[in-house]
């Protein structure tokens, strides 16, 4: 499942892996992403959400 947000498009933050020796490896961190059936234009739609758009109440359940 692709890590992006159907309501505000947030994706995945990049960054290295740092461990004590400073060998720095690539890694992401992908937001929490939920499937959940919303209403959208009154019919009920299967869309990726991220929690904080759930919390923020931008999509009713």
């Amino acid at each position: 499942m692709a890590a992006v947000c159907d309501i505000c498009a947030k994706g995945p933050g990049f960054g290295h892996n740092v461990p004590w020796s400073k060998k720095k490896t690539n890694r992401r961190w992908n937001p929490n992403i939920q499937r959940v059936r919303a209403v959208v234009g009154g019919a009920p739609k299967r869309l990726n959400v991220c929690t904080s758009c759930l919390k923020s109440g931008k999509v009713t359940r």
